[in-house]
């Protein structure tokens, strides 16, 4: 019988970036010291989320995979915890960047690197202004313990993404998010948290697997409050863990996976998948 431990965690980001990663080394620790074997961090946590504003001096924060601080010690943690520890990083490749997840495997070894697909443009979020649409495509990487599919934030909105990184196979989808509330009470979107999280609740039950998301706490840009809300949600789209909106936290929970893989073979979504009446959905909307 196959089990797996997740984690997840949440955390307030400084502009110290060794401070940061060493804050988020600290919580992978924790994560392992019960049990986990999969440790999911937050979006960017190696500085605050600078795409509130658009400022061209945040392009230097950017760095190539084999330059990163988080990626390099992320992959010795890995190594020395044998854990999976996916990280979320500001992307430089040539004149392009980009918002990736590079996944690192039990061991420390670089699986690849996800680009983020969907690239939000509105206020507080102008990831527009810094990163290109990501060119990897949806992507499902074999670790140590589980198949996994990795997207980033914006893309937790879409069931396209949830739907093909399950066709392909992930056993577990993983989130690492920035998202808040504004500070201003006139905005019309100052109570996202619950739509956030039931979104992707439903991705877990409408692919019957599971699901995690890792979001930042605290008040940035003085008028943006990330509101944590970390969670795993099981099969059926269940919050079994859920963390507040203000501290650090690191929550772990243990599944079954040959019975969540029995129970989604016997429900038969992808067994009744109709995909030649699917073309409407490469449409825009009328």
């Amino acid at each position: 019988m196959r089990t797996l431990s997740v984690a997840v965690t949440q955390m307030a980001c400084s502009w110290d970036r060794d401070k940061n990663i060493a804050r988020a080394r600290e919580m992978v620790e924790e994560a392992s010291s019960q049990g986990a074997q999969i440790v999911l961090l937050q979006e960017l946590f190696e500085t605050p989320y600078f795409c509130i504003d658009k400022d061209r001096t945040f392009f230097a924060e950017a760095t190539s995979v084999a330059t990163n601080p988080a990626i390099h010690a992320m992959r010795a943690l890995a190594r020395k915890l044998n854990v999976v520890i996916p990280v979320s990083f500001y992307e430089k490749d040539g004149e392009h960047h980009y918002n990736s997840l590079a996944m690192i495997d039990a061991g420390g070894e670089l699986l690849g690197v996800y680009r983020k697909t969907h690239i939000p443009d509105f206020p507080d979020y102008e990831e527009a202004f810094y990163f290109d649409p990501g060119d990897t495509g949806f992507m499902v990487f074999d670790t140590k313990f589980a198949r996994i599919g990795g997207a980033v934030c914006w893309d937790q909105w879409f069931p396209e993404a949830a739907r093909i990184m399950a066709v392909k196979g992930a056993e577990l989808l993983l989130y690492p998010t920035a998202i808040g509330r504004p500070l201003d009470p006139n905005n019309q979107f100052k109570n996202s948290k619950p739509h956030w999280q039931r979104a992707m609740q439903g991705h877990a039950a409408s692919n019957v697997m599971l699901l995690a998301a890792s979001n930042r706490i605290g008040v940035e840009a003085g008028r943006t409050q990330f509101y944590g809300g970390s969670f795993i949600a099981d099969h059926t789209g269940d919050k079994v863990a859920e963390a507040g909106e203000t501290d650090s936290e690191v929550l772990v929970r243990t599944f079954a996976l040959d019975d969540i893989a029995s129970y989604r073979a016997n429900w038969g979504i992808f067994r009744t998948r109709r995909t030649d009446m699917y073309a409407p959905i490469l449409a825009d909307r009328a």
